[in-house]
């Protein structure tokens, strides 16, 4: 049986970041010589190991994944951490071509997050290569911040992990990516420039719409909830869950919905209802199909209470990267940090399908949470 989904993690320093403001030179772009001629430390491997300890409680709980000596290896085992290295640098001073080259290494390993540790220029190197549904938070360790994907210390950083591990909620949200023109600065000018976003994680914040409850309320929460998953309805086929979250979804959608059955939606459109887990596993073959699913509330059970037609062979067929969780931030947090449960009656599936998801909460809001059954052996 395979071990119970452990927190996957990419690591990536760049080692020469921040090595400039020490010495005067207003950032580390291109002059690592002349900083190292002026007696500049690297002070980033310190700054990853501050966040980092903050995981080694949970190490058992952690698969890392990083690049070779100084770009996260070290640091890693110093810690004590066993890493998986998938990326060896070609020469002995590291470049933005480096951190390119071990984000493109970890783009097949579905991590659950990938820390990286910087500045603005490294912010941006991450950026340009990274999938757009990754996961990421930066380790601030540069001469300039200016970029919101980072946190505010390398001590917060630590906590937003520490948070991801305890299983309390942790939303996800677009942040920018920011970056200025270094020779500009040098010269006694800022000019600053957004180049993108990226998904990073914040510290939950229960807006009062959500906390304070109530039918209207409830209903704008699942109207936000149905707006995310319709905008992601494209080509493939849908098989839409049981439940008030998902029927709310139904209904955004005009369709009639099986509250305890499963349907079937395709370019928005009901082509089938109620349907048995032998349809269902013969509806979807050999197409693209996406699962919708949610979660009974106070049980935390997503698969196997009142969704049996959803059998082993119908979710190995889909995939665990085609199963989109909805469920409301009130509904969450009320498990008080219990994990999620999948209970399919493959024991080996479930086991599979331990890690963690990323929960669609509302529009364009997610947050990340754990699914582990307490029964499966680490």
């Amino acid at each position: 049986m395979k071990q119970q989904g452990k927190f996957r993690l990419g690591l990536i320093i760049n080692p020469l970041a921040g090595l400039g403001g020490s010495v005067a030179l207003k950032g580390s772009d291109g002059v690592a010589e002349e900083a190292f001629a002026r007696g500049a430390e690297a002070k980033a491997p310190q700054r990853a190991a501050q966040a980092l300890s903050a995981l080694l409680p949970f190490a058992d709980e952690v698969e890392l994944f990083t690049a070779a000596g100084e770009l996260g290896e070290r640091v890693a085992t110093e810690l004590g951490f066993r890493s998986h290295v998938l990326y060896r640098g070609t020469t002995l001073v590291t470049t933005s071509a480096d951190t390119i080259a071990a984000v493109k290494a970890f783009a097949a390993e579905a991590l659950d997050l990938l820390l990286f540790v910087g500045g603005d220029g490294t912010a941006r190197d991450v950026y340009s290569v990274v999938d757009e549904q990754q996961v990421v938070l930066g380790v601030p360790a540069g001469v300039k911040i200016h970029s919101g994907v980072y946190a505010i210390t390398p001590h917060a950083a630590g906590k937003v992990l520490e948070l991801l591990m305890k299983g309390e909620l942790v939303s996800l949200m677009e942040a920018d990516v920011m970056d200025i023109d270094e020779v500009a600065f040098r010269a006694g000018t800022v000019k600053a420039r957004r180049f993108g976003e990226m998904r990073v994680p914040a510290e939950p914040r229960y807006i009062q719409a959500v906390k304070m409850g109530g039918r209207e309320v409830d209903e704008l929460v699942l109207a936000d909830i149905a707006a995310e998953v319709i905008d992601q309805m494209e080509d493939e086929l849908f098989i839409m869950g049981s439940g008030s979250t998902v029927a709310a979804i139904m209904e955004d959608l005009c369709l009639p919905n099986s509250l305890l059955g499963v349907d079937l939606v395709q370019d928005k459109q009901l082509i089938a209802s109620d349907l048995t887990a032998k349809q269902l596993l013969e509806a979807s073959k050999d197409q693209p199909t996406k699962l919708v699913i949610t979660l009974i509330g106070g049980q935390g059970h997503i698969l196997g209470r009142g969704n049996q037609q959803l059998s082993p062979a119908l979710i190995r067929q889909i995939g665990k990267d085609n199963i989109i969780i909805v469920a409301t931030k009130t509904k969450l947090k009320a498990l008080e940090g219990r994990p999620l449960i999948v209970d399919s009656g493959d024991p080996e599936l479930d086991a599979e399908l331990c890690g963690y998801y990323r929960i669609v909460t509302g529009y364009r809001d997610y947050v990340m949470y754990r699914v582990a059954n307490p029964d499966l052996a680490e």
